[in-house]
């Protein structure tokens, strides 16, 4: 009887413990979905971005495609990598007519590579590049037909690559060239969103858009371009937004707000990159003419 009583004294507690952990585990605080730090998304501030009513670009969908492009094994996936430059292209269009100029060129290589990616064109694709092999020099050997249709970056760089459609010596039309031409407009994009959540300089000023945009654009792009298109450029930054219209796109009334934001959008778009470099520079791609 003493064996059982004290039997009683120890398991009712421990008992009870067990189901106060047991209840308790449901009214802990979860994550939400976006929030989760899977090992290739980015959890790097837990910033929740919320959208913004009223305009066509949303920092919070540019946030997110740019999270979901990091694929396996160090890959980016095309689609949600496209969607990103989709999201972009808004953004663009939001600073002004003469910056817009600039969309419907990066609109037509995001159409090109999206072509690439589609199913239906798989096959007709094929057959267009061994035409235009043909046409430019004897080929001994047929060009091998895709296996599927191009879901990531490394399967389009290795696949075209496969089916000898790249040339490093000339200008020919491939999804490697126009990727590297966005890859080169995304460092723009990225070092001026870095510049724009920068504190006031050394005489407490904070430099306009237009000074940021330029210098990023010296930077990342201007090397690449030929000298119409640095003048045409210069005129456009000279037309550029007051920082206010920068806040108010992503959601902002403050430069202080908008730190955070622009710090975990940042992080974002340099994890993307830092892919898509490696990958181009492992294959010799970044000086495609």
């Amino acid at each position: 009887m003493r064996s059982l009583r004290l039997l009683r004294v120890f398991l009712l507690p421990a008992s009870m413990l067990a189901l106060l952990l047991f209840v308790s585990s449901y009214w802990l605080p979860r994550p939400e979905p976006h929030a989760l730090a899977e090992s290739n998304h980015i959890a790097e501030n837990d910033i929740l971005m919320e959208e913004c009513p009223g305009q066509d670009f949303q920092v919070s969908h540019l946030y997110s495609h740019l999270t979901y492009a990091l694929g396996p094994a160090s890959d980016v996936i095309l689609d949600e990598y496209l969607s990103s430059w989709e999201e972009l292209i808004k953004f663009m269009n939001s600073l002004g007519a003469l910056v817009s100029f600039f969309s419907p060129k990066v609109q037509e290589k995001i159409t090109l590579l999206r072509d690439l990616s589609s199913p239906s064109s798989h096959i007709a694709r094929s057959a267009l590049w061994q035409q235009r092999l043909n046409n430019a020099a004897a080929v001994d050997a047929p060009l091998p037909l895709d296996a599927g249709t191009y879901h990531s970056v490394r399967s389009m760089l290795d696949g075209e690559l496969g089916a000898g459609v790249v040339d490093f010596s000339r200008h020919t039309p491939s999804g490697s060239r126009t990727l590297l031409r966005l890859h080169r407009s995304l460092l723009w994009l990225r070092l001026l969103l870095d510049k724009l959540h920068e504190g006031p300089d050394a005489e407490g000023r904070l430099r306009s858009p237009g000074e940021l945009c330029r210098e990023a654009y010296r930077q990342a792009l201007a090397p690449h371009h030929p000298w119409l298109l640095r003048q045409a450029a210069e005129v456009a930054f000279g037309a550029m937004p007051a920082r206010k219209v920068f806040l108010e796109l992503v959601c902002v009334t403050s430069q202080e707000e908008a730190k955070p934001v622009m710090r975990t959008l940042v992080a974002a778009i340099k994890k993307v990159h830092h892919r898509t470099q490696r990958m181009l520079e492992e294959r010799n791609m970044l000086e495609l003419p």
